[in-house]
């Protein structure tokens, strides 16, 4: 009889710890340039006023023995979640999933700052099994402006209407962003990345991991996959470059005067507007479609090691082979470059 009232206590004091824990822990950095750092956890970038400001808000049955430290390195005012341990239990992914890192003792990991000749100790994030049970999910409020970069392990990300400079490095971590200004940089070891209605300058880089561009206008544009494809339209800008190792490169209304698009392996497919100035598109093994202008003008060449080609453009062609064709569109006043070791070339006529 006098158990029950004992437990019911114990739980009615373990309460207010657990909801410490839980609770946003909000922090100020008035700095020109700012790192971030987290293990594990979710990213929200959003646009804020005043001072950039940081929310930490604490998860995981072990988050009251995570650490948040701030100070100066490098150059950069740093907000750094430290974990102590080598194992990290983070319910946020699959349970037999898992990433592997090098973490520095202050917390820092993957940005290569002086010390790297100390590595850190190795750190492992997985989805289940023994370690400490905790993360952190941080929404970071950008004033316009800010130069910010942010660090994650494991997690998700989540960009909408910043106006600055922000780069994200992800190990494992999907990312999404909407209407961004000014500089956006992408680079995600394992995870698909989508981003809409951006403008200003985009690079984006993933390991393995598709990518998804609905509309972008701006100065550059940089996709670059080790494995996964690109699909993007309605793309403005003064060069778009596009690089997969292995993957289907897709674009639609897509107006640049320079652009270079590359896969090892996959298909291209693209529709292209406005003038072109250079153009090269190639594949290791894959069909390539490109709809120009109507109005295009350019030295062409076109070749495949295994495929048929054809144009409706009226070319004088200088060179001719069963693989290779090389001529005139046009006054010639640009380059358009073609090249597929195994698949079909089409060059035909678009809207202009």
């Amino acid at each position: 009889m006098q158990v029950l009232p004992t437990l019911t206590l114990g739980c009615l004091l373990l309460l207010p710890a657990v909801a410490r824990a839980q609770q946003g822990e909000r922090y100020t950095l008035n700095a020109d340039e700012v790192a971030i750092y987290n293990l594990a956890g979710s990213l929200t970038v959003e646009p804020g006023a005043g001072g950039l400001s940081v929310e930490v808000t604490r998860g995981g049955g072990n988050a009251a023995r995570l650490r948040v430290e701030r100070g100066e390195l490098e150059g950069r005012e740093t907000l750094r979640v430290v974990y102590p341990g080598e194992s990290i239990v983070y319910g946020g992914i699959e349970p037999g999933s898992s990433t592997t890192l090098r973490v520095r003792e202050d917390g820092t990991f993957g940005d290569g700052h002086s010390g790297d000749g100390d590595r850190g100790r190795k750190v492992k994030v997985s989805g289940g099994g023994d370690g400490l049970r905790a993360h952190a999910d941080l929404t970071v409020r950008m004033p316009a402006g800010s130069r910010v970069s942010v660090h994650l392990a494991v997690g998700r990300v989540s960009i909408s209407r910043v106006n600055g400079e922000l780069v994200v490095d992800g190990h494992s971590a999907p990312m999404t962003a909407t209407g961004t200004r000014g500089t956006l940089v992408l680079d995600v070891g394992s995870g698909p990345v989508r981003v809409r209605d951006a403008e200003g300058s985009l690079n984006v880089d993933t390991g393995s991991g598709g990518v998804e561009v609905p509309r972008f206008s701006g100065g550059e544009l940089s996709i670059d996959t080790g494995s996964g494809g690109v699909v993007g339209s309605e793309l403005r800008a003064g060069e778009i470059r596009i690089d997969t190792g292995s993957g289907d490169i897709e674009l639609t209304a897509v107006t640049s005067p320079v652009l270079t698009l590359e896969t090892g392996s996959g298909r291209i497919a693209a529709e292209l507007r406005g003038t072109l100035r250079d153009l090269a598109v190639e594949t290791g093994s894959g069909d390539i479609s490109v709809r120009a202008p109507a109005s295009l003008a350019a030295e062409v060449e076109i070749e495949t090691a295994s495929g048929g080609i054809e144009t409706d453009f009226a070319l004088q062609v200088t060179r001719h082979s069963r693989d290779h064709v090389a001529g005139r569109i046009g006054d010639g006043t640009g380059r358009v470059a073609i090249e597929t070791g195994s698949g079909d070339v089409r060059l035909l006529k678009g809207p202009n």
